[in-house]
């Protein structure tokens, strides 16, 4: 048997861990979860249940359309719970469920992780992209 070489700062996992059913899970989740208006999105619902307006304001940038989508996203994946109060005009707040907020400590640590490396990937993408210019122009 011949034994596989790490790439630099990847660990070598044995053949039999590497199960595909499992990937294909963990790839779909991971594209909910790891999508960016779903970080910022949980992240706000974080502080408590708000309204669809003080969402978009809270996140700035974000369309009504992708909020809108972002939202029925989360409340399908049973992150978000959608409640509709019976006033005039309707009152619709949106909340965390359990596992909604059990997504709040990844979410915060990612967050951390990507602020404080924020500098260092800068670098280091100025660095590939001064090699890559190099090369081409060779």
């Amino acid at each position: 048997m011949t034994k596989r070489r790490a790439q630099e700062g990847t660990p070598v996992l044995p053949s039999n861990l590497h199960e595909p059913e499992d990937c294909r899970a963990a790839s779909e989740v991971l594209a909910r979860v790891g999508d960016k208006w779903t970080v910022l999105v949980v992240w706000t619902l974080g502080n408590g249940p708000k309204r669809f307006n003080e969402l978009r304001k809270g996140l700035g940038s974000i369309s009504q359309r992708m909020l809108t989508l972002t939202l029925r996203a989360l409340e399908r994946d049973g992150l978000v719970t959608r409640t509709v109060f019976a006033t005039i005009p309707p009152r619709v707040d949106y909340e965390l469920t359990k596992l909604g907020r059990s997504l709040l400590g990844p979410v915060s640590e990612l967050g951390l992780w990507a602020r404080k490396n924020r500098s260092t990937i800068q670098n280091s993408r100025q660095r590939y992209d001064d090699v890559s210019r190099n090369r081409s122009h060779r």
